[in-house]
């Protein structure tokens, strides 16, 4: 692969050549100017750190870049996946390079010349390659994932962003997951206005983030959001001041100071009334009395943070609770068309069973409405939360990547998030069918069928969470999805009796949540009850515990029906918290 690199050019004085706002820049302190408000803002990173790449040769398998699902496609074997030599293609052959904080490396090269898998080799993510040859030094030390999120970031080609919520939620939600736990909501606050400023993001720092269906920021400025959530991560907190040890307290005050005599340093005969210092100003007097002894080479370590330090598993719980609510109730036209959806459907299935007055419909009119009102909804469910899942699949796997949160907390904060949609969901469609096609009245009987529509809901909810989180793409995703709402509903035992079903759907039936969902709604309707049945001139009192029996469904207790479905609901949860935890959630535009 060939590289052509180019970095910023200095003169002897250590000077660029390039200036900003009619001010000189120095390339190692990193001075950024906004064109827009004519501001001048300082961004000091202490020690200077070096990237260095020696001899790097980069082979990678073509074939393991391929998804197994097109490999099925093209009606390839297992086997015959990765067996195939001419697939290891070396990409990066003697490549050197060397660069420090505050230089600019330009990589360029063709397409598929090995640009995006040098980025992944320098940032530890080489999926699916191997370095042959070669060393990767930061600061003359061998690269580990851990030192490279001290020191690098990496900001990706696409931007992953959720786009309902404003730049500043968005870049504040950051900062709370990942400035260590110490920062206060002031310093917080504080952090993610500074990268505002340096990004010039000032003026739609309240507009939302937007995507390519919703209007919001513009593409450029998108662009510099994704940035700034990667400048949040650098341990920039040099600034802040840790009062955790009095030792540390003195440590992070004495480093503050000298970073601020530093920029007076600097900024001392620039005409700006920005950094006209009155004669109060503390920072002023630290300077006059500590200049004759500040040098101005003088190295700034930066604090090592460890993981324990950044926030815990309650307070990412907590963090992405906040975001999930404050995202999704943002998306005010998604939300109204699944309450239209369900209102619609309701009054459809309603107004098809109303008009009896007080004649209570059929033993079979029943049974076809209870069947019916806990089979059509849930598929629309599924279909509905596979894809919005995939949608969030390349923000969830980034941020997983970078190790923002871990899949704990997501993963209860997905679950409560969600809760209060679904709820209001199944209120819609499941009230107005109930007392329009004049089932048992008595609030009991009521209130049971309503916690059977929502466990029956639910379950479909929880299976399209795991098979969405299971399969790699939206088309994967929704065919297998459909499969098992398909099989749940041939084995429910109204399409066909269970008694007549072979091995295989036999044992489906048993785990089906249509099936208990069926059961235990004819046991509500019917039990406690004597239906009128006509033939000829023969009136026949037939009691209502038989009918369930007549289409050979259990005859077991009601609540054993909430059991299994709240086995369902755990188990397919289950299923989805170990697909996330162990399964990689790289979208399929990623491949």
């Amino acid at each position: 692969m060939r590289e052509a690199t180019e970095n910023v050019s200095l003169d002897d004085a250590g000077w660029s050549q390039m200036s900003c706002g009619g001010f000189p820049t120095k390339a190692q302190d990193t001075i950024f100017c906004s064109e827009e408000d004519n501001s001048l803002y300082f961004t000091y990173s202490g020690k200077s750190n070096v990237l260095e790449v020696k001899e790097l040769n980069y082979q990678v398998n073509m074939a393991s870049q391929i998804p197994w699902y097109e490999n099925l496609a093209q009606m390839k074997m297992p086997w015959t996946w990765k067996s195939d030599p001419r697939s290891h293609v070396s990409i990066i052959q003697n490549l050197n390079l060397k660069v420090r904080s505050g230089q600019m490396l330009a990589v360029i090269g063709s397409t598929a010349g090995g640009k995006t898998s040098l980025l992944d080799v320098i940032t530890c993510r080489d999926h699916g390659g191997k370095i042959k040859s070669g060393q990767i030094m930061i600061n003359n030390k061998p690269s580990t994932p851990q030192l490279v999120k001290n020191c690098i970031a990496h900001v990706r080609q696409d931007d992953r962003l959720l786009p309902h919520l404003t730049v500043r939620e968005t870049l504040l939600f950051v900062a709370k997951l990942r400035l260590p736990k110490f920062f206060s909501d002031s310093q917080r606050k504080k952090r993610v206005d500074d990268v505002i400023a340096e990004l010039r993001l000032r003026q739609c720092a309240n507009t939302r983030v937007g995507n390519e269906y919703l209007r919001g920021v513009s593409g450029g400025e998108r662009r510099r959001v994704s940035i700034g959530v990667q400048l949040l991560w650098n341990p920039v907190d040099l600034t802040s001041i840790d009062k955790r040890t009095a030792e540390k307290e003195m440590e992070s005050r004495k480093r503050a100071n000298t970073l601020a005599n530093l920029f007076l340093e600097k900024v001392k005969d620039f005409d700006d009334f920005l950094w006209k210092a009155t004669e109060g100003d503390s920072v002023a007097t630290t300077f006059s009395k500590q200049r004759s002894h500040l040098k101005s080479e003088e190295a700034i370590n930066m604090p090592h943070h460890s993981s324990d330090q950044l926030p815990g598993v309650l307070k990412q719980f907590a963090i992405l609770l906040s975001r999930q609510v404050s995202n999704d109730f943002r998306d005010l036209s998604t939300l109204l068309i699944h309450g239209f959806e369900a209102l619609v459907m309701s009054l459809l299935i309603g107004f098809l069973y109303y008009g009896h007055g007080k004649i209570r419909l059929s033993i079979r009119d029943i049974t076809a409405l209870l069947y019916m009102s806990g089979a059509l909804i849930p598929f629309t469910v599924i279909l509905d939360v596979i894809a919005k899942c995939h949608s969030e699949r390349a923000m969830l796997y980034h941020d997983l990547e970078d190790g923002m949160y871990s899949v704990t907390p997501y993963f209860f904060a997905k679950i409560l998030g969600e809760l209060p949609e679904h709820c209001a969901f199944v209120a819609i469609y499941g009230v107005p069918t109930y007392w329009l096609a004049n089932l048992v009245p008595e609030a009991e009987h009521f209130l049971l069928n309503f916690l059977l529509v929502w466990l029956a809901v639910y379950s479909a909810r929880s299976m399209a969470l795991w098979v969405a989180a299971l399969l790699p793409t939206l088309q994967l995703s929704a065919f297998f999805g459909n499969v098992l709402f398909t099989s749940f509903y041939l084995s429910g035992g109204f399409v066909i009796s269970l008694e007549n079903l072979w091995t295989v759907p036999l044992w489906i039936s048993k785990v089906s949540f249509l099936r208990w969902n069926f059961q235990g709604m004819m046991q509500i309707q019917f039990n406690d009850l004597t239906y009128e049945v006509t033939v000829g001139n023969i009136t026949v009192h037939i009691p209502g515990e038989l009918v369930p029996q007549s289409l050979d469904l259990d005859s077991h207790p009601l609540y054993v029906s909430y059991l299994i479905l709240a086995g369902v609901v755990c188990s397919f949860l289950l299923l989805y918290y170990l697909s996330l935890r162990f399964i990689k959630q790289k979208p399929n535009q990623d491949w």
